[in-house]
């Protein structure tokens, strides 16, 4: 077996830049595949929503496919499993508390995924708010959150709390600014819209929204982004900022005393963004 499970402390394995194949499903979904830095054809798939799109990936570039890491349970994220096991008799990890398909080996925070014969180790961060169970992977520099963390925005709340969702996303802004963050979907320019009318004045926020439009008019992704930018132009992250703060309080009318109450106001407000 090429994967090996572990509680234990990571390894430390860091065989230079992590390569990331982005494969796009359904409208904006992304499925990540993760190649091994010993063996760059064998891969793990992060969140396979869709199997025909991982399948034709992997005969296309002629890749084998190692395992399976869920985030959360929703059917775009997990409604490929089934059919990949049918094909690859793969390990699948997945969140301690939700149901996951193909019998998977459930990780908490704290614990680790190992695949030694891979060369690839990843940290589990339980990041709720999204989901009640969602969890991201950590290692090598990238962070694969599915639905917690967009480029420029947050998972909406189907299943947690403001406070949760934002406990979590102080979590994953206290990687390394250089983590490269993987997300599940192709959300930004919206995304960014919202984050303008927020903070008009963000100079930063700016610069890459010019950045991004250039992109998707070439049909190019957005994604990754890195925990270092997102602080500089991701409202959900800048609930300290005065700007933010003045934002929020000017939408809900009412002075604001805590970061959760400004948060919890720039959700309910991006739920019904129309900019």
């Amino acid at each position: 077996m090429l994967a090996l499970w572990s509680t234990s402390d990571s390894r430390g394995v860091d065989l230079g830049i992590l390569e990331v194949t982005a494969v796009p499903a359904f409208d904006d979904n992304y499925l990540w595949l993760i190649h091994s830095p010993v063996a760059r054809e064998k891969v793990l798939v992060v969140d396979p929503g869709d199997a025909s799109a991982v399948r034709k990936t992997l005969q296309l570039d002629q890749l084998t496919l190692s395992g399976i890491l869920v985030t959360h349970h929703h059917l775009d994220h997990v409604g490929g499993v089934t059919a990949l096991l049918e094909d690859h008799s793969v390990p699948v990890f997945g969140p301690e508390n939700e149901l996951i398909p193909g019998e998977p080996r459930r990780v908490k925070q704290g614990d680790h995924v190992r695949f030694d014969a891979l060369g690839l180790d990843f940290a589990v961060l339980e990041v709720p708010g999204h989901t009640a169970g969602h969890i991201a992977y950590v290692g090598h520099g990238a962070v694969f959150c599915g639905d917690t963390l967009f480029s420029g925005g947050c998972g909406r709340l189907f299943e947690g709390t403001p406070p949760q969702m934002l406990a979590s996303l102080q979590k994953l802004v206290a990687l390394p600014a250089e983590t490269k963050v993987y997300c599940a979907h192709e959300y930004t320019l919206s995304n960014l819209r919202f984050a303008k009318a927020v903070e008009p004045d963000n100079q930063a926020l700016q610069a890459y929204w010019e950045q991004c439009v250039e992109l998707r008019d070439q049909s190019r992704p957005t994604i990754p982004s890195s925990i270092g930018l997102e602080l500089r132009i991701n409202p959900f992250l800048r609930t300290r900022a005065e700007t933010v703060k003045r934002a929020a309080e000017q939408q809900a009318g009412q002075t604001l005393h805590s970061e959760s109450d400004i948060f919890a106001v720039l959700r309910e407000w991006k739920n019904h963004f129309r900019g």
